[in-house]
């Protein structure tokens, strides 16, 4: 399962691959089209202009994508969505367990962040100059939309993509929350890799195993192939 989480995370990374001068706090999040296509020259416009340092401390990646690429994930939705009925507390819970769970529940979403930060940011070292294509702007009828991306590859088939990208009933913002590619959704299967553990170990169990793969360091593969990168990081 992390082998398939890791593919998805490649292909998350590589499809935002057009490069621009642009500064994260530029980016509306009124339409999730031009959201999506700008973050992606911002994230690798940043990744271009650090490169020599990122090279030499590959840490630098995990800023990169706290500071430019989940701003527009909303990892509390995803957490909410791969939690399932562990979100609430159990029921006839007293007041202080009520507590309790709501902090732990609070945790494991800081953790489930970071988590995902270290993923994408050892993604990040298997970068390469992809073509890219985005769906243009339509015309949105509903809170959720699929924003599709075409990834053009010389030695591989052309991939397509779609974002699912949510808008906040609240800020009426839009945010990311899932990647869907071949018909296989990241959500889900993250959900399924941790629907047995949470109910065998627990929220607390589930959130201290987040929080050690988080802390892995970021290091660049010396195999140049990507397929042979991604085999070889899915048994880790």
């Amino acid at each position: 399962m992390q082998q398939l989480f890791v593919k998805f995370s490649v292909i998350l990374l590589t499809s935002l691959s057009l490069i621009s001068g642009a500064n994260a706090s530029d980016v509306s999040k009124e339409n999730p089209y031009v959201m999506i296509k700008e973050v992606a020259e911002i994230t690798f416009a940043r990744f271009a202009r650090e490169e020599k340092a990122i090279k030499q401390n590959p840490e630098l990646l995990k800023d990169i994508v706290r500071e430019e690429l989940m701003p527009y994930i909303t990892y509390k939705y995803a957490s909410y969505k791969v939690l399932g009925n562990h979100f609430k507390a159990k029921k006839g819970a007293t007041k202080e367990e009520s507590a309790a769970h709501k902090q732990e529940i609070a945790e494991f979403m800081l953790a489930f962040k970071e988590y995902l930060i270290t993923s994408y940011a050892q993604v990040f070292t298997l970068y390469e100059q992809q073509q890219v294509k985005f769906t243009p702007t339509k015309k949105i009828k509903t809170d959720t939309v699929m924003v599709g991306v075409d990834i053009i590859d010389d030695i591989r088939p052309t991939i397509n993509i779609k974002f699912a990208v949510r808008k906040n009933n609240k800020t009426k913002e839009w945010q990311a929350y899932d990647l869907v590619a071949e018909g296989i959704s990241l959500l889900d299967a993250k959900r399924k890799e941790l629907r047995s553990i949470l109910a065998r170990n627990g929220v607390a169990k589930v959130t201290e195993m987040l929080k050690k793969k988080s802390q892995r360091k970021i290091v660049f593969k010396k195999n140049t192939a990507v397929d042979a990168k991604l085999t070889k990081q899915g048994t880790e």
